[in-house]
């Protein structure tokens, strides 16, 4: 019998992962007729989150030839430390590379995901971002399909401007001046 403070209810706070999946032919091809898009999916994070295309044996499949039938798995973890829901990656394709945020990943080969991740395999470009949570035995995955590449949104291939804080204010720790309404 679990004890009162350990029992997870309703109320608690799912940790949820944002999957937003981009293909340069995804207009023309029903890649992600399998996936539950705009719907938040309910998952026990003791099982690993499986992608690829064999629908039996993936948790999310995607309906492409090209992918392998297990193309990649994402793990979730705690450490004695945190609190946090944390996630590793996985590449399960034995023919394919699997690159998140620009470093491979050979078979087999598995990475923390840091809070925003850009990964990449074949012409897919997934960007997973975090979203911390409190509850311990389950986290929730919402998917959805970009009309632009993550990869030109997230300018992962140009080193990027400090973000500007909610406040409008940049960080005074930044060596870029405050933008005004002459700059703008």
């Amino acid at each position: 019998r679990k004890s009162f403070q350990t029992m997870e209810t309703e109320e608690d706070l799912l940790t949820l992962l944002h999957i937003k999946f981009y293909h340069p032919q995804q207009h023309c091809k029903g890649f992600y007729g399998l996936l539950p898009l705009g719907t938040r999916s309910r998952h026990s994070a003791d099982d690993p989150l499986r992608l690829g295309r064999d629908a039996q044996a993936c948790t999310y499949s995607l309906a492409d030839p090209k992918v392998s039938r297990k193309q990649l798995a994402l793990n979730a973890y705690r450490t004695p430390k945190s609190p946090d829901m944390l996630f590793s990656i996985q590449n399960l394709s034995q023919r394919g590379q699997l690159s998140v945020n620009g470093s491979s990943l050979g078979y087999l080969e598995r990475m923390d995901l840091p809070d925003k991740a850009l990964i990449r395999f074949l012409e897919y470009e997934m960007l997973i971002v975090r979203e911390s949570g409190e509850a311990k035995t389950s986290f929730e995955v919402d998917m959805e399909v970009l009309t632009v590449p993550p990869s030109r949104e997230t300018c992962t291939c140009v080193p990027g401007r400090a973000p500007v804080m909610d406040t409008g204010m940049v960080d005074q720790n930044t060596a870029w001046p405050e933008e005004t309404e002459e700059t703008l």
